[in-house]
């Protein structure tokens, strides 16, 4: 089974239209996107755009052979005119499968938003599941012992949880080839939307691709330790939440605890957990060598200055006598055995860490001693981790990334 991307934006395209934003700005050229329409084999065309026909023939296809137009979202605005000579498009019921006389079958997919998903069986067995733009499927629709799909192309970046729910049925495997439709202007085009899509173990292609399905290439493989750093208010919790949500089950570990009778502490801690997906589970912990030496889900570990806070404390860390007397030698053993298990986890795990040296000195000698321990651990922990990011006025740059 062969797909052609005949556009891979959403339905607005990309740029929008008299959209000033700085995404919209940039993507131009071989950066812009033609709103999402997929040609299948030559005989299938998902979703009905301005321009199909062209985009075609600039892919190298004609339209002259598709038998069957299926759309999969309400179209918005001035009506698509039909090419000549395509069949009237129309929307497959939940639920329900049709045969196209390609050979080709195709059943439609309940979504949780307006639309409707097409789960598409070529005449050679590849399967594609194409979802419609912020679509999730309704439930799990994957049947027990069926084999992944082949590809899937779906809204990573607007519906992550939608490719979380997917792994988590089996629907999408190692070897799915995920790739981001139905694009917007809220990621930049180039190498952050590269990242963004790396991260959730999928991959953006220029409009116009073509994809054979069962043909052999890498699959993203997220990195297995990743430390983002950042200072205060800089964004680094967020991108750190990113780079797990696609993931079915993520096990969030709070090193800071609860501070009792702090309510802007309290009202910190609770937007933290608003923005994360419900299946994620939260710890409350400042033990990360058992974690990390347990099998299980991704860890994301926020952070390592409040863990080095707590490590700190149970040293006695803060007071000169007893640093000079125990403290330096129970912090450095504390901070050794928390390197080593980075070192030798098996598990997926996210870090976050404050960067600092940057500011004012501290001025007292425990200020400096704090300062000067959590700037060695950073470097520590970043030289076992195979990403590493530092997020600043929420844009992120990489330092450290895997080869390839």
């Amino acid at each position: 089974m062969e797909l052609t991307l005949l556009g891979t934006g959403t339905p607005e395209g990309l740029p929008r239209p008299d959209c000033p934003c700085a995404a919209c700005a940039v993507s131009v050229g071989g950066w812009s996107r033609a709103a999402t329409a997929v040609l299948v084999d030559g005989a299938l065309l998902l979703d009905l755009t301005p321009g199909a026909v062209l985009a075609g023939a600039r892919a190298g296809h004609s339209l002259a052979g598709v038998r069957q137009v299926l759309l999969t979202h309400p179209h918005d605005g001035p009506a698509v005119e039909l090419p000549p000579g395509l069949p009237a498009a129309g929307r497959v019921p939940d639920g329900r499968e049709l045969a196209v006389i390609s050979g080709h079958r195709v059943r439609a997919v309940p979504m949780d938003a307006p639309g409707t998903g097409y789960e598409v069986t070529g005449p050679d067995g590849g399967r594609l599941l194409y979802l419609p733009p912020g679509g999730a499927p309704a439930g799990t629709n994957h049947v027990t012992g069926q084999r992944p799909y082949d590809v899937v192309l779906a809204d990573v970046l607007g519906r992550p949880e939608a490719l979380a729910r997917l792994r988590a049925s089996g629907a999408v495997g190692p070897a799915t080839d995920v790739i981001a439709v139905h694009l917007d202007h809220d990621v930049a085009p180039g190498r952050e939307l590269e990242r963004r899509c790396a991260a959730a173990g999928a991959r953006a292609v220029p409009d116009g691709t073509t994809v054979t399905v069962g043909e052999y290439r890498p699959v993203p493989d997220p990195p297995r330790r990743t430390l983002v750093l950042g200072g205060a208010r800089s964004g680094k919790s967020v991108e750190a939440e990113r780079r797990l949500e696609s993931f079915p089950e993520v096990v969030y570990v709070a090193t800071g605890g609860t501070r009792n009778g702090d309510a802007e502490w309290a009202q910190r801690i609770g937007l933290h957990r608003e923005r994360r997906p419900g299946s994620w589970r939260t710890v409350e912990t400042c033990e990360l060598v058992p974690l990390l030496a347990e099998e299980g889900p991704p860890l994301l570990i926020d952070c390592l200055a409040l863990w080095l806070t707590d490590a700190m404390d149970r040293a006695g860390a803060w007071d000169d006598a007893v640093w000079a007397e125990s403290g330096q030698r129970k912090l450095g053993e504390r901070t050794a055995g928390l390197v080593a298990a980075v070192r030798a986890t098996r598990r997926h795990v996210v870090l976050v860490s404050n960067e600092v040296g940057s500011g004012v000195v501290p001025a007292t000698a425990s200020g400096r001693r704090f300062r000067d321990e959590l700037g060695r651990l950073n470097a520590r922990v970043a030289g076992q981790c195979e990403h590493v990011l530092l997020v600043v006025a929420g844009q992120a740059s990489v330092l450290k990334e895997p080869p390839g």
